[in-house]
């Protein structure tokens, strides 16, 4: 199967393994995988910042950088649930209307597509440690996604997944409103680390990057022992 790799803004200046490492991990699912190098933002920042205009002229380069795109997949909740359900109402009534429906339809989280569209749940990844998992606002709320990163992980070879309390509650965030609102976002991560701390866990798993960097500014700034990792760099690991 062919995938295009879309890669988040901050996975590509500051966590670039991620992407790497959900190169490896499609490709061990079976996959053939291509990068646009042209690609820029998925045009979520603007959007969500109330710069509907600057946010459309981005979001119309993402259709013609994967206008030929049979499967879309990226290492993020976020972006794919801001294309998935935000593109329709950016070209309503545009001549990219149905371009953007099209790219709406194909795009996918990582564990939604090896789960729900490959039908992999063994990737055979070892990782010998007690993990606890983060559901993101994005993947629950916008995709859906609750089981299939529970799946993955549930088959990965010495992991140990503990549930903590108020997974699904945000981290605090939610991109501009951890700038416009630093003092409430703070609170709701030290919160969100404090019920992870108390289950013994030892890593921090999301499909969302930027929760996870979120946290590990606090867990760094409070010198707390546990980490953070991306489901990808998880299933990567151990092949």
């Amino acid at each position: 199967m062919n995938v295009q790799l879309f890669v988040p803004c901050f996975i590509d200046q500051l966590y670039p393994q991620v992407a790497f490492n959900t190169i490896k991990v499609l490709e061990k699912g079976g996959c053939t995988v291509k990068y646009n190098p042209q690609q820029t933002c998925c045009g979520q920042p603007a959007f969500n910042a109330g710069f509907w205009g600057e946010s459309k002229d981005v979001c119309t380069k993402f259709v013609h950088d994967f206008d030929n795109a049979d499967y879309i997949v990226s290492p993020s909740a976020s972006c794919a649930g801001f294309v998935r359900n935000h593109f329709g109402k950016i070209f309503e009534n545009n001549a990219y209307q149905s371009p953007a429906k099209k790219v709406a339809s194909q795009i996918f989280e990582l564990s939604e597509f090896l789960v729900d569209i490959l039908q992999v749940t063994n990737i055979g990844a070892s990782f010998d440690a007690k993990v606890t998992f983060h559901d993101s606002c994005a993947g629950l709320r916008e995709c859906n996604i609750k089981q299939a990163p529970r799946t993955l992980l549930n088959k990965v070879s010495g992991l140990e997944l503990v549930e903590m309390n108020d997974t699904e509650t945000c981290c605090g965030f939610g991109g501009s409103f951890a700038v416009k609102f630093d003092t409430i976002s703070v609170a709701m991560a030290d919160q969100k680390i404090d019920n992870a701390i108390a289950t013994h866990a030892e890593y921090v798993v999301s499909t969302d990057m930027s929760c996870l960097m979120h946290m590990e500014g606090r867990i760094n700034f409070n010198g707390q022992a546990i980490k953070v990792i991306h489901l990808a760099d998880v299933l990567a690991n151990g092949y």
